[in-house]
């Protein structure tokens, strides 16, 4: 190997530590190189090509004729020129630097071609409203403007960790593309934190995310002596604290993962408390019972708890409180009429379409139906009324017809009973205890008996004609009761 071979190889060997390219590489990009600036010669064979000796560096150009059809053709002719000249060497290093940069641009996509779904950490460099740059090292790396968290501002020159969602290879090399909403790094960083998840023991069964607010994360142990949310919280909450740090205070809930889809859901809807969870699998809902007191807890700002377990579980959630499902209990049991307010395409007027099937009407017909259906309602409510009132007016009569014959009864009976004693009493105290002579003193006994009878009963009989009067209609009993009381009345003149 001679002292200029020599030198070539060492530089080489340099080239190849600086770049990271292999030595096979860079010869091959040498011969490459030599290939073309020997073309540029003059009196070039058109199909020539370069071998070079790893290791003694030795340095040939063979070439051959090509036949009328362009294939090559005779012996293999040594042509190594003694000299490239300048123009040739020139174009060596042009082609030399070009295949270093492809050489490169490969192996950083190859280096990264791999790694989608992993995490990175980079230093921002240059942020403006479309992108932000994160130097990776020996490459760049793309930070679009809808995968950064919002209102969070990238300081310059700080660190930040990112997760690749996509690498594509380019002209200009590698474009990787990285993420700070992705859920996948949640995941990630948890792994960096919690030895059991890199170990397996604890697995991330699912996670959801609304970037920059809140984050719950559905944890499972492969062991049963191990707890999963406490694994994941760590000693006083060490461990999804550094996570919570590296997310800019981003709030992270951590519930245990569970087979049990209506237990799941009750989980994941923490820190609410539930009362009942109602699967119901052919609508893919899930109906949450909650107290009252526990419904805006359980739906959250704006529903925001709400959305992340319905994302978590995979269900639909659907909250309600108990006293909204005592109302719709006592919605269902109302009978309502069924129907829909349709459009008439001949008319356009508005139909209204029963939901029996029925023929549709219109609004004027729909209106006279209800009327007649109020007016047919309001009859049967007023005939058991009217003959309630004929039955209380008939009734009046039977119910005074007792009263008036207890009166005239009593009337008939008690009032001469009361004046016949009376009578008696006197005229025998007139009789026994005053003498024929004493007879003006009867006489006053019998007149006074004669003038304060009737004066006691008249009141009487007044009281039960003003009874029989106020009586509607007047009833014959009581008129016999008067007449009755009129005629003793006589009587006991007469006696006196």
């Amino acid at each position: 190997m001679s002292g200029n071979n020599l030198e070539m190889m060492e530089a080489l060997q340099a080239l190849a530590v600086d770049k990271g390219i292999s030595v096979d590489d860079l010869l091959a990009a040498l011969a490459d190189a030599l290939e073309s600036a020997y073309k540029r010669t003059p009196g070039a064979y058109e199909y020539s090509w370069v071998t070079l000796d790893p290791d003694t560096f030795d340095i040939r150009v063979y070439a051959q004729d090509l036949d009328e059809d362009g294939e090559p053709t005779g012996d293999e002719l040594d042509v190594t020129p003694d000299d490239f000249g300048r123009i040739a060497a020139q174009t060596a290093k042009q082609v030399m630097m070009q295949r270093i940069r492809e050489v490169e641009r490969d192996m950083k996509y190859e280096e990264y071609a791999g790694r989608e779904g992993d995490i990175v950490t980079g230093m921002i460099q240059q942020s403006d409203q479309r992108y932000t740059l994160l130097d990776l090292g020996r490459v760049e790396a793309l930070l679009p403007q809808a995968e950064q968290v919002p209102y969070e501002r990238p300081e310059p020159n700080s660190r930040v960790k990112a997760y690749i969602v996509e690498v594509r290879k380019t002209a200009k090399g590698p474009q990787i593309v990285v993420s700070r909403t992705h859920p996948g790094l949640i995941k990630r960083l948890f792994e960096l934190e919690v030895p059991e998840i890199a170990d397996g023991i604890v697995e991330i069964r699912a996670c959801a995310r609304e970037p920059g607010h809140r984050t719950k994360i559905a944890v499972w142990s492969n062991d049963s002596n191990v707890d999963p949310v406490g694994a994941c919280v760590g000693a006083r909450g060490a461990r999804v604290r550094m996570v919570v740090n590296e997310l800019k205070g981003e709030k992270i809930d951590i519930v245990p993962f569970s087979d049990d889809a209506a237990d799941f859901v009750m989980k994941a809807l923490s820190p609410a408390r539930v009362k009942e969870v109602r699967i119901h699998e052919d609508t893919g809902t899930a109906e949450v019972i909650v107290p009252d007191y526990q419904l805006s807890l359980a739906i959250g700002k704006e529903g925001q708890n709400a959305r992340l377990a319905a994302r978590l579980t995979g269900w639909r959630v659907d909250i309600k409180s108990e006293t909204q499902l005592a109302e719709e209990a006592a919605y269902q049991t109302d009978d309502w009429a069924q129907g829909e307010w349709i459009i008439d395409p001949g008319s356009g007027e508005q139909m209204w379409q029963p939901a029996d099937g029925t023929p549709a009407m219109t609004a004027e017909q729909w209106s006279q139906l209800g009327a007649e259906q109020a007016e047919a309602e309001g009859a049967e409510g007023d005939t058991p009324e009217g003959e309630a009132a004929e039955a209380g007016i008939a009734a009046t009569p039977a119910d005074d017809e007792p009263a008036a014959e207890a009166t005239g009864d009593e009337a008939a009976t008690e009032t001469p009973a009361d004046d016949e004693p009376a009578a008696e009493a006197t005229g025998d105290e007139a009789a026994t205890e005053t003498p024929a002579d004493d007879e003006p003193a009867a006489e006053a006994a019998g007149d006074e008996a004669a003038t304060e009878t009737p004066a006691d009963d008249e009141p009487a009989a007044e009281a039960a004609a003003e009874t029989a009067e106020s009586d509607a209609p007047v009833d014959e009993a009581a008129a016999e009761t008067v007449e009755a009381v009129e005629a003793d009345a006589s009587d006991d003149e007469a006696t006196s």
